[in-house]
């Protein structure tokens, strides 16, 4: 069967409110990591990504690997029994309320996300599972997240809290202020508290071949999707405000924490990824 004629067949039974004509984030990063909740219009962006960047799906590999990590350090190190995972994208292998549980089965996550698939998604899949909620919400507006009463359910901001921003930063053009919304919620978390963030990365003129990579898959994501920004490592810092960050600092992801015979393929988005996690004192 044909793109065109899997995506009729989509349509007609496609949640209301869910257009799979236009290509949305979290479906073509669906695509990356192998998973089926994808469309036509989806896969001709990735396909376009893959020119520029083969190994893309060897960078979404390595940010699910990020997740699973900083949230068990969070988890069993730093002692977090509530998680809010912001930009959470399409269920896959690995979620973050599988990966806290496995060490602290009282653990409590909420994820937000604006994307109604997400929403439908990810609602079937909570549906049984104790401590977990999935809300409607947009990151750029910090407030209604945070005093959203579902979120206060399950969320007590005096306490310490997991703050996740994978991957959805790059999301937020310049003019969007983006380190000032991180710094919104980074003034709600109390103390103990962390924040873990994945993000693009341009590595400027130390690797000018991997610097104009970058340009072209920014300029691809927003002709197509509307948004993207590989940002420089002082501008991803900035999101930290004065968190205190966890060795080893902000690192390409493959490089946070990996765990014994784990590897990475170094590829030209290797460089490309970063991550990092930071602790409010």
């Amino acid at each position: 069967m044909s793109d065109d004629e899997q995506d009729a067949v989509a349509r007609e039974t496609a949640p209301p409110g869910i257009d799979i004509t236009t290509p949305s984030v979290a479906r073509v990063y669906d695509f990356m990591l192998q998973g089926k909740d994808n469309y036509a219009s989806d896969r001709r962006v990735a396909e376009m990504a893959l020119k520029i960047a083969p190994d893309a799906p060897a960078a979404a590999r390595a940010g699910r690997r990020f997740l699973r990590r900083a949230v068990r350090y969070m988890a069993s190190e730093a002692g977090i029994r509530q998680f809010l995972d912001i930009g959470s994208g399409l269920p896959t292998q690995g979620n973050v309320h599988e990966i806290a549980k496995e060490v602290a089965p009282d653990a409590r996550v909420v994820y937000v996300d604006i994307d109604p698939i997400v929403l439908v998604h990810g609602q079937a899949l909570l549906t049984k599972t104790s401590g977990t909620a999935v809300v409607a919400g947009d990151v750029r507006r910090p407030e209604q997240i945070l005093d959203n009463p579902r979120v206060r359910e399950y969320i007590d901001l005096d306490q310490p809290l997991g703050l996740l921003f994978f991957a959805i930063l790059h999301h937020l053009n310049d003019d969007e202020d983006p380190a000032g919304v991180a710094a919104r919620y980074l003034d709600a978390l109390a103390p103990g508290s962390h924040v873990a963030i994945s993000h693009f990365h341009n590595p400027g003129p130390s690797m000018p071949e991997v610097a104009e990579q970058t340009a072209t898959a920014e300029k691809l994501f927003n002709e197509h999707l509307g948004t993207g920004r590989w940002r420089t490592r002082e501008e991803i810092l900035s999101f930290f405000g004065d968190l205190e960050l966890v060795d080893p600092g902000l690192v390409p992801v493959a490089e946070w924490r990996p765990e014994p015979g784990e590897h990475s393929e170094q590829g030209i988005t290797y460089h490309t990824f970063v991550g990092g996690v930071g602790r409010k004192r």
